[in-house]
């Protein structure tokens, strides 16, 4: 593996604070491949996206969001789903970061995306639909390998720990995964 350090942005969205995709955020960032330093973005105090706020006074916290996905080599989404979807806070960061038109600050950084939900399906249409944004955002998403984790209330023990083996297995390999997605995207682009 190449030994260049890339930036990796990690965008929860879930404003929950005992959150399963918060948890998940937290575990990545202690167990992350050496190549990849991950960072948490907050999407908590976003306004609501609104074009007729987007002049030179725009709303400080759009700016410092845009600035944050601007100095990143990549991004995770941790999703959970909300109505077959994902939740609107979430949906409301990728509008600011994707506008306004012409400045879409994800265009071209690499991406994956985990899904977790309590139930069996593990946020599978969540994790679709954000599939759908992120290809109109022209972000190259890692196809393989998928991660929907589901029965996400029974995986973690104290704090972020992940106490079921099987989870912590994939998720490790879902990582080293996305490490070579994003080298190989970056010399892509170079």
């Amino acid at each position: 593996m190449e030994k260049r350090q890339y930036n990796i942005g990690i965008i929860v969205g879930s404003l929950r604070k005992a959150s399963y995709c918060l948890k998940m955020a937290q575990f990545i960032r202690q167990a992350r491949p050496q190549n990849l330093r991950y960072s948490l973005i907050s999407i908590e105090e976003l306004p609501i996206y609104n074009e007729d706020l987007e002049t030179e006074s725009a709303p400080v916290a759009w700016l410092d969001f845009r600035n944050a996905i601007r100095h990143q080599d990549g991004i995770l989404f941790i999703t959970p789903e909300y109505n077959r979807s994902v939740p609107a806070v979430l949906k409301n960061a990728i509008d600011i970061g994707s506008a306004p038109h012409g400045k879409n600050v994800f265009e071209s950084k690499p991406a994956a995306i985990i899904s977790l939900s309590p139930g069996k399906m593990g946020a599978f249409g969540a994790n679709h639909h954000l599939r759908q944004s992120l290809v109109f955002l022209n972000m190259p998403v890692m196809q393989q390998p998928e991660a929907y984790i589901g029965n996400s209330a029974e995986i973690f023990g104290q704090g972020c720990a992940i106490q079921v083996e099987s989870i912590r297995h994939f998720i490790t390999q879902f990582l080293e995964a996305f490490s070579a997605w994003v080298v190989r995207q970056k010399k892509e682009l170079n």
